[in-house]
């Protein structure tokens, strides 16, 4: 059965947040900023209309990741660095808030301070900070309020007009692309042998390809497999890393995915989710599986899939990360 490889794709974008005019940032250069509260309300950062904008001066904590390094002595003097782990991220943002009244800026201090400090409600989670560049390129990270909305303890401060020095902790140090890159790969329909010429082509492998990650370091994608398929096998050429799905193990029972049917694996943290949400994380081939990443650069990655038909498919989708905003 003859195979259909698509190349990688990227989404359309869908839309740039409000962020006023670009205004120049310590560590990155001119860009707009917006906050994403966690009920999903859009918050400009840079936009002077708005009746509160950024200090600018003030900002920092958007440059390169800070890693600790863990070493092991050399004999003959020195350090062999072992191993550098990404440390979180703490963002200093300053916000100066204004009203034509008392009661204006009283309003906007404290619609801003619960968008902020709600990420600290259970179940809530937490709000997202993106900065956008002039040519329409965006970058986001996630942020957590730890403090700093407090007014200016000065004269003539809290009447009209107050500022806030907020810190923002980041789980994940690292910025990502908001518009996914996806592959997709899918079973072709069957054709004569012999037309245009002889060829041979295994209905098991959906695709082997090159798959490039365009960011600063590792991301980990998420894999949405569609059936028929009996058993789905994930490998890593480069670095050898595999990973198998068998939706008839014995943790699950569900036997072979019928046509339509998806499932969907999530590689940090690792879930396994069938399509009605219930956990097939079971069906995984731990303790060997190894729910690899996609390093930066080009990497050869191979999809196989057991008893697949016409409708069988695998679409891979990952943002990228980067080092800076």
């Amino acid at each position: 059965m003859p195979i259909i490889t698509a190349p990688i794709t990227t989404p359309p974008d869908p839309g740039e947040p409000p962020g006023g005019t670009p205004v120049p940032l310590p560590e990155i250069g001119y860009a707009t900023a917006s906050y994403t509260d966690p009920s999903g309300t859009v918050w400009p950062l840079t936009d002077w209309d708005a009746g509160w904008f950024t200090l600018a001066e003030g900002v920092s904590g958007l440059g390169a990741v800070k890693y600790e390094l863990t070493s092991d002595a050399r004999p003959r003097g020195g350090a062999r660095l072992r191993h550098a782990q990404a440390q979180p991220r703490t963002i200093v943002w300053p916000l100066f808030v204004e009203g034509a009244v008392h009661m204006d800026m009283v309003h906007r201090w404290r619609a801003l301070a619960t968008a902020f400090t709600r990420t600290m409600r259970e179940g809530e989670g937490p709000g997202v900070l993106e900065i956008a560049r002039p040519d329409g390129t965006r970058r986001r990270i996630e942020v957590f309020y730890q403090d700093g909305f407090e007014g200016q303890d000065k004269q003539g401060y809290g009447r009209y007009a107050d500022s806030a020095v907020l810190s923002l902790w980041c789980e994940d140090p690292y910025w990502t692309d908001p518009v996914p890159i996806a592959v997709h790969r899918e079973t072709g329909t069957a054709g004569s042998f012999f037309t245009p010429f002889p060829s041979v082509s295994s209905s098991q492998i959906l695709g082997a390809t090159t798959v490039t990650n365009p960011g600063d370091t590792t991301v980990w994608p998420t894999w949405v497999v569609t059936g028929p398929a009996s058993l789905i096998v994930f490998t890593h050429a480069g670095t050898g890393e595999t990973f198998t799905l068998d939706p008839d193990a014995p943790e699950i029972g569900h036997g072979n995915l019928l046509a339509g049917e998806q499932v969907t694996i999530y590689t940090d943290p690792g879930r396994v989710r069938y399509e009605n949400g219930d956990n097939w994380i079971g069906g995984i081939n731990w303790p060997t599986a190894s729910l690899w990443g996609l390093a930066p650069g080009d990497n050869e990655v191979t999809f196989a899939l057991s008893g697949s038909g016409p409708a069988s498919a695998v679409d891979l989708v990952f943002n990228p990360r980067y080092e800076t905003a």
